[in-house]
């Protein structure tokens, strides 16, 4: 397992985390995604940007916070508040639930207990272990990839991203490149179910670092007028303000990727992934005492 960090910055814990994602999910009707129930959960925990900004671990995957927010509803669904579907959309068991009356140290208490009175202690240790390594193995390849992707040409890290917008959809998509255009790379056209279709100007940035509200501001500039959305490709990830500022009201729309998105749509289109399951085969002794 993980050694323990020590943060500049005081975060809430898992457990302190618990009752504002129950009142996140009830602020969203109920149901919502990881996205949405941590966008709420931060507003309701009143998290500061410094805060938002700590990663879990060298790599910048994942932040700390949205680490601890993925055991507060492991712990939830343990306890029986919440469920997750295979799309990985998070509800409440029960509409009428009484936030209020909960306890997010009380929750961990009795799900640990529950977890040692049914099975030895060594079961429940390797169950937190196995928990944790499945973050872990998302981390590795993702990892792994964006090492491959930052190691290539930006030349081909362009025509990755046209391929990639041509697998989902676009049509008529072109990268341009030209030096100074504003950092535009490309631009695309979607189609929606075949009447409407919209015009888009997209930018890569092969970076590991995070990408700021300045840079979105200039890539909105340089779009202005041209096209009706804008979308910014990069393999680091993106600030709160450059969030926030994407999704500006009053401005032109600008969708972002992120380099652990980007990772999953490629993964989903197989362009240079390839996922493989392995077969599982048990020996159940006690069906042969029968015979």
């Amino acid at each position: 397992m993980a050694r323990k960090k020590v943060f500049s910055t005081k975060l809430p814990t898992q457990e302190q985390l618990m009752v504002p994602t129950l009142k996140a999910l009830v602020k969203l009707g109920g149901s919502g995604t990881i996205e949405e129930i941590n966008e709420s959960v931060y507003q309701i925990a009143k998290l500061t940007d410094e805060q938002l900004q700590i990663p879990h671990d060298e790599t910048g995957l994942r932040s700390e916070i949205d680490y601890r927010l993925a055991w507060s509803k492991t712990y939830l669904k343990k306890f029986g508040l919440i469920e997750n579907s295979s799309r990985a959309v998070w509800s409440l068991t029960k509409s009428d639930i009484d936030v209020d009356k909960y306890d997010g140290y009380e929750i961990a208490r009795q799900v640990r207990e529950a977890g040692r009175a049914t099975r030895p202690k060594e079961e429940v240790e390797e169950e937190t272990i196995d928990f944790v390594e499945q973050i872990e193995d998302v981390k590795d390849w993702k990892e792994l990839l964006l090492n491959v992707l930052l190691s290539i040409p930006p030349a081909s890290f362009e025509r990755l991203v046209q391929r990639l917008l041509r697998e989902s959809g676009f049509v008529q998509v072109e990268v341009t490149g030209k030096s100074g255009d504003g950092g535009i790379d490309g631009k695309g056209i979607v189609k929606i179910s075949g009447f409407l279709s919209f015009h888009i100007l997209f930018q890569c940035k092969r970076y590991k670092g995070s990408i700021s509200s300045s840079q979105i501001r200039d890539f909105r500039g340089a779009m202005q007028g041209r096209a009706d959305k804008g979308l910014f490709v990069t393999t680091g990830t993106f600030s709160r303000e450059a969030v926030k500022e994407a999704t500006r009201d009053g401005a032109p729309p600008i969708d972002l990727i992120d380099g652990e998105q980007l990772c999953e749509n490629l993964k989903e289109f197989k362009l240079g992934v390839e996922t493989k399951f392995v077969e599982a085969v048990e020996i159940k002794n006690e069906w042969f005492s029968h015979l």
